[in-house]
């Protein structure tokens, strides 16, 4: 996805903004930011500053929303709780970090297509009951992958999956007339009827917006027929009593959940109790101190030579 057209700091201006960091933001990455920037970095005030400012950390407090915010980096790939929380500062850039992040997230989802292919939960279930029955295995070429999110995290999944020999389908706003790397098709988020009745996996990689809020629900997990179904995305885009409901008619036939609408949710919460299930505590893709220092560093350079970095968030649509 190319960078939103937004307006961005004059290097100018970058050159004499005070730099400050959150307090989660560790002090090997504070060191790095200030190798990057060539001058001091400062943990966050209680209040904002007089004189303009780039932040980097997970959160803005309030407090900091109504000073002279020139840009904000995200040390996560996630926006959707960040510009949740109140009004974006206007004319403040967002960016935020992915790092390798696509990459991490699918070896995740390739791990898990594999151990279903190759029956591991059937074959540990097997070995804690002492029993010995062979279980025939799976292949993965030449069946479908529906990849639900398109952008950078969505690609990279495709890509792996396409390399064993999955044909990979994306799932987007509208059709791609050249599918993005890793893709063999793109089709439109209303066509995809019939793909979700043809997928061996659907895979969800979508940002959290209005749009896609409940995204996955009791229309298009009807549409799915047998499909196993792995979010890597966010939680809030699919509707757990849905999802329970296609899991016990069996339209779903397994379900790995690495997001959930609440996390984490308590020892009581439904969502342990769903059949054929396996959450995984949001570990897909957690994002290393490097991600955080080489995705600054980019969009340091690229806002310096006067260019929008392509890590910028596009706020009105939250991603």
């Amino acid at each position: 996805m190319s960078a939103p057209e937004q307006a961005i700091p004059a290097p100018g201006l970058l050159a004499r903004a005070r730099l400050l960091v959150a307090p989660e933001v560790g002090e090997p990455v504070l060191r790095e930011l200030e190798r990057i920037a060539g001058r001091p970095v400062e943990r966050a005030p209680a209040s904002a500053p007089d004189e303009p400012y780039v932040y980097v950390g997970a959160s803005l407090p309030d407090a900091l929303r109504s000073g002279r915010l020139v840009w904000f980096h995200s040390v996560n790939a996630g926006t959707d709780a960040l510009l949740g929380s109140g009004p974006w500062p206007q004319g403040a850039l967002l960016t935020r970090t992915v790092g390798r992040m696509g990459e991490r997230i699918a070896q995740y989802v390739l791990a898990w297509v594999l151990a279903e292919c190759q029956a591991v939960p059937e074959f540990a279930a097997q070995h804690a009951r002492a029993e010995w029955r062979r279980i025939p295995s799976e292949l993965v070429a030449g069946q479908t992958a529906l990849v639900h999110g398109t952008g950078r995290i969505g690609s990279a999944v495709a890509g792996l999956l396409r390399g064993c020999g999955i044909r990979t389908v994306g799932v987007a706003r509208g059709p791609r007339a050249v599918p993005p790397p890793g893709f063999d098709r793109v089709i439109g988020a209303d066509m995809d009827s019939e793909e979700l009745g043809a997928a061996r996996w659907v895979v969800a990689a979508l940002p959290l917006t209005g749009a896609t809020r409940g995204y996955f629900g009791a229309r298009r997990f009807a549409a799915v027929r047998g499909a196993s179904f792995v979010n890597v995305g966010r939680g809030a885009t699919v509707d757990l009593d849905a999802l329970a409901a296609a899991l016990r008619a069996g339209n779903v036939r397994r379900a790995v959940l690495d997001v959930l609408p609440e996390e984490p949710p308590a020892p009581d919460d439904g969502c342990w109790r769903l059949p054929r299930t396996v959450i995984t505590s949001h570990s897909a893709g957690i994002t290393a101190d490097e991600d955080v220092v080489s995705d600054f560093e980019t969009c340091w350079d690229e806002l310096r030579t006067g260019t929008v970095p392509a890590l910028a968030v596009d706020v009105d649509r939250g991603y």
